[in-house]
């Protein structure tokens, strides 16, 4: 069982810089894929990024490719979402999870985090 606890959200301009945490627990963090979903309001949760086992392999969506960077420190069992030049469409809920697949589908990750709320003004 992995817990995943999402930090770094906040209500921040457009244009400006967020780094997004996700810590995780209770598991071997490094043998999981980790990948980070947002959700805003009245939509379905829609994939961000993801990083494979080890750092190797990374992956984004269309919509933040080149301003949004994913890492991981398995080190320190955390994964992180650097997040440059915000616009107010990325506003949502950010969530992290863990899967042992490869996969932009939130249906393939099995652990969750709560959340954490990014808000973009415009």
């Amino acid at each position: 069982q992995v817990q995943l606890e999402e930090s770094g959200g906040g209500l921040v301009q457009a244009g400006d810089s967020l780094r997004l945490s996700c810590a995780a627990s209770g598991g071997t963090f490094s043998t999981y894929a980790m990948g980070w979903f947002r959700q805003a309001p009245g939509k379905g949760r829609e994939f961000v990024a993801r990083i494979s086992r080890y750092g190797i392999n990374r992956d984004y969506a269309d919509s933040v490719k080149g301003r949004f960077s994913i890492s991981r420190d398995d080190a320190k069992n955390t994964v992180y979402l650097q997040m440059n030049s915000l616009k107010p469409e990325d506003t949502a809920v950010y969530f992290c999870a863990a899967g042992t697949g490869w996969s932009t589908s939130s249906k393939d990750y099995t652990y969750w985090g709560q959340g954490t709320q990014v808000t973009v003004s415009s």
